[in-house]
């Protein structure tokens, strides 16, 4: 007769569960500011002062825009000319860079994959 193998299993324990209490807070608090009544109205200026004028930033000068009434300003032409030199002369530098990069890798490839071949051959006749 065959015996069929069986297995004990312990009865099941009971956990109680734990209670977590919620968390608080400390809420900030704030003085109220005041807000000044909405009928507030500026004192008035004579005529010619310089509140009216807007200050002109140094090396800017303003360009009127046509059919508009309105002025653009735009910097003086010694920025423009160094700001669009310094461009031209970075992306110059930048492309000729990358064409020298591409070449020498061009020109490097058939050396390293020799002299890659030959450094395995050897390793392989030293094992």
């Amino acid at each position: 007769m065959v015996e069929i193998p069986t297995m004990v299993i312990p009865p099941v324990e009971t956990i109680e569960t734990i209670s977590i209490p919620l968390p608080t807070a400390d809420v900030p608090s704030y003085i109220p500011l005041v807000v000044p009544p909405s009928d507030l109205q500026a004192e008035e200026e004579p005529e010619g002062t310089a509140s009216e004028k807007e200050p002109e930033a140094p090396g800017m000068k303003k360009v009127d825009i046509p059919f508009t009434n309105k002025q653009m300003p735009v910097p003086e032409t010694e920025i423009l000319v160094t700001a669009t030199t310094t461009a031209v002369v970075s992306v110059a530098a930048t492309l000729t860079a990358t064409a020298a990069f591409k070449y020498v890798v061009t020109a490097m490839k058939p050396i390293l994959k020799t002299t890659w071949k030959k450094i395995s051959q050897s390793k392989k006749k030293v094992s």
